[in-house]
C-alpha cells in the first residue's frame, strides 16, 4: 500500500515539477514517470523496513 501511494504521489510530483518548467506533455509523462518509478523505490523500501522491524 506504502508502495502505490509512493507513485501516486512522485507521478504528481513529477509532473507539478515539468509543468512548473514549462515542459511539453511529452516531458511531463516523463517527468511523472521517472518520479514514480523513484518514490516506488522509496516507498518499497520503507515497507520491508516496517515489515523487518514488526517481525
Amino acid at each position: 500500500m506504502i508502495v502505490i501511494g509512493a507513485a501516486l504521489l512522485g507521478a504528481i510530483v513529477g509532473g507539478m515539477t515539468a509543468r512548473k518548467r514549462n515542459g511539453k506533455p511529452a516531458d511531463i509523462a516523463q517527468y511523472a514517470a521517472v518520479y514514480a518509478i523513484a518514490f516506488s523505490l522509496l516507498g518499497l523500501l520503507a515497507t520491508l523496513l516496517i515489515h523487518r522491524a514488526s517481525v
